[in-house]
């Protein structure tokens, strides 16, 4: 029988305190503070249950400026338990279905530190970073061996554990040492490759989240599909909280039944206050509400049962499992992209519509069609369908980038940064509860939702409709479009509509169906012609939307308020067919699954943004993905040959190759013919 290893535990745990000579530390049941005990609290404990974690010795490394860094310290006390990391060396706390692994997190040091850690930058609002400290100790040939490794947990970093080294002692973290410290752990930043991989696989977490709380919803609540969306919305404004306004705790709703105390009552006033502190317009917050008040005072959502209401019930399941995606640095990261594709799935179909209308064009397409108009720091960019708001957050991300790249002055750089955000981008979406998606995620993204209007956009007269420039015309000079497709045109009235708007010229890009190009858009697009030039057309895949809709769409690029010459203007056409990416359907997988990069999809961007701007050039030189799928042609007047099929060029000159084959494929077919008997040998 194998002989069974003590752990010294307890014996490693002491020696970690007696480092702290001097210095205050917290043991498991020590109390740290309010903030930090509720978030071990609330966390899944390190077995995966509702316990409450007890990480063996807790600390405050306070620093320069008042920062506070928590460290939570997890001890083990045998060989092989210090750390479990994947095969990319990085701490293995997740499974392959990206369920913690609480097998690892509760043997392994590092990895239950790493838990700890994570615990409190999910569930605080004032910590956005800790240290994790795996501490294990064994006895070898009469020695005690110590392991000391240091790892790095913060929200800039998107919750991705960065190793900060391994130590003899724990002596870093004392007075004298902490200035050197958080000049190392200051450094530690993700790469773009980190960077990205980690959005994708934080973006999958929030898709399964939000599918949960969508069955929820369904399941328990009996919350109907069309106020799910306003409801989870809501709920959202009301926990993340704003400076001089308190995210809403959870025991802040107690159940009451009279009219202008109870729970609904209580989120609207948080929604409220929050909207008002955004610096909002009066106009702005006004139409919020009236949407929101349809869910939160006017159900039966507020009703308490056994002294619980709906809403205290599910707002706890929101304050769990998706506010902690939404709050500190992560507003960097486009997270909406995927809440709302995930929130879209709630929304009805109207009777009058088609399914195509409330299809979200994905991310990556947006920015391309961002970089196709050439944002930059001075554009004015409008969406007359606006959906979830995709493209003027694509849009902002340019804008803000490219200023940060220009403007070096602190100061003038925070004015570009706000005037950006409340006066260059507008929008127009007709369904309030698609309307509501786009409000939100433009909140979430600090805030550019000033010029989002509730409207009809052809009726929309092109000025701002809030704040000190209400009804001042908006200089548009960039247009990006996914229109509903069932309006007239396939919805190149849209487009008609805004381009005439376009009094300063600019660039347009319009995601449609590419049939609108070859007739099924007229008479919109032989009137376009009259005034805006036809610069690209772009089949994309028809793999698109898979899951959502069936429709073979195009992008259309237009230089606006120049009519288009069409003995002079060349075209530029291109099959896009092929773009990179592998699509799959897979209801219960995430984004990680469903769309992968498998053909050089980013190079492929890459490239068509370039034939797109600056057309292929001497030599084919910018031609290594679309040899076979470019050209430049013209089109005439009458707007009914856009689509990339009318321009394609098939080659009729016979190669070497050609005969080579040809010759082959007779010879082939005469052996057979002979074999069969089937041939006169004497002819």
């Amino acid at each position: 029988m194998a002989k069974t290893i003590k752990s010294i535990e307890e014996r490693i745990e002491d020696w970690c305190k007696k480092q702290f000579t001097g210095q205050k530390y917290y043991t498991k049941t020590d109390f740290i503070n309010s903030e930090i005990e509720s978030a071990l609290e609330k966390a899944p404990s390190k077995q995966g249950g509702s316990g409450k974690n007890y990480p063996d010795i807790k600390y405050l490394l306070t620093v320069e400026n008042c920062r506070r860094i928590p460290v939570m310290i997890e001890v083990k006390g045998k060989k092989g338990c210090l750390i479990k990391v994947n095969d990319k060396g990085e701490v293995d706390n997740t499974k392959k279905n990206l369920e913690p692994n609480y097998q690892n997190i509760s043997k392994y040091a590092v990895n239950g530190a790493v838990h700890y850690a994570n615990a409190i930058l999910s569930f605080t609002d004032s910590y956005k970073e800790a240290l994790a400290i795996g501490v294990n100790g064994y006895d070898e040939a009469k020695t005690e061996i110590h392991e000391v490794d240091v790892w790095y947990v913060s929200k800039d970093n998107l919750f991705v554990p960065k190793h900060v080294g391994i130590y003899e002692d724990i002596s870093f973290l004392l007075k004298d040492n902490a200035k050197t410290f958080i000049e190392k752990i200051d450094a530690l930043v993700l790469s773009p490759e980190e960077l990205e991989e980690r959005k994708l696989a934080l973006e999958d977490e929030i898709e399964r989240k939000l599918k949960a709380l969508n069955q929820s919803l369904h399941d328990k609540e009996d919350v109907i599909v069309e106020k799910r969306v306003q409801l989870v919305a809501g709920l959202i404004m009301a926990g993340l909280g704003t400076d001089g306004v308190p995210p809403l705790r959870v025991e802040e709703l107690l159940g009451r039944e009279d009219e202008e105390n109870n729970d609904g009552q209580i989120i609207m006033s948080k929604i409220k206050l929050y909207l008002a502190h955004k610096n909002l317009p009066e106009e702005k917050i006004e139409m919020i509400t009236d949407i929101l008040n349809v869910v939160f005072t006017q159900s039966s959502l507020q009703v308490p049962k056994n002294g619980e209401s709906k809403l205290h019930t599910i707002y706890a399941e929101v304050k769990r499992d998706v506010l902690p995606y939404l709050t500190g640095e992560l507003h960097n990261i486009d997270f909406t992209g995927r809440l709302f594709n995930v929130m879209n799935d709630w929304i009805a179909t109207p009777p009058d519509g088609d399914k195509n209308d409330v299809v979200l064009t994905p991310r990556y397409v947006t920015e391309l069609m961002a970089r196709l108009c050439e944002v930059n720091m001075n554009s004015y960019v409008w969406d007359f369908a606006l959906g979830s708001g995709g493209f003027l957050i694509s849009a902002m991300h340019h804008m803000i980038d490219d200023a940060k790249q220009k403007i070096n002055s602190p100061h003038k750089l925070e004015e570009k940064i706000s005037h950006i955000k409340m006066e260059q981008l507008l929008g127009i979406e007709k369904l309030p509860e698609v309307y509501m998606l786009a409000v939100l995620n433009m909140i979430l993204m600090k805030d550019g939702s000033a010029n989002i209007i509730q409207g009809n956009s052809l009726e929309y007269d092109g000025n701002y409709k809030q704040g000190k420039k209400k009804n001042k015309p908006f200089p548009a000079n960039v247009f990006l479009l996914n229109p509903p497709y069932s309006a007239d045109g396939k919805g190149f009235v849209f487009v008609e509509r805004a381009l005439g708007k376009m009094t300063h010229g600019g660039r347009a890009a319009v995601l449609i169906q590419e049939n609108a190009g070859n007739g099924n858009g007229l008479p919109f697009t032989a009137n376009i012609l009259k005034n805006n030039t036809l610069r690209a057309s772009i089949k994309m895949s028809e793999k698109l939307f898979i899951g959502k809709a069936s429709v073979q769409t195009a992008i259309y690029v237009f230089e606006v308020n120049r009519p288009h010459n069409a003995e002079n203007d060349l075209v530029r056409f291109i099959d896009f067919s092929n773009d990179g990416y592998t699509r799959m359907n897979r209801k219960k997988s995430g984004q990680s699954v469903n769309l992968r990069d498998t053909d050089h999809a980013k190079e492929r961007y890459d490239e068509v943004c370039k034939l797109v701007l600056y057309g292929k050039g001497a030599n084919d030189k910018n031609l290594h993905y679309f040899k076979d799928c470019y050209t430049e042609d013209y089109i005439t007047l009458s707007g009914n040959d856009w689509t990339y099929g009318q321009h394609r060029k098939i080659d009729t000159v016979p190669t070497e190759e050609d005969f080579q084959n040809v010759v082959s494929e007779y010879l082939s077919w005469k052996v057979e013919q002979v074999l069969k008997g089937e041939n006169n040998l004497g002819k």
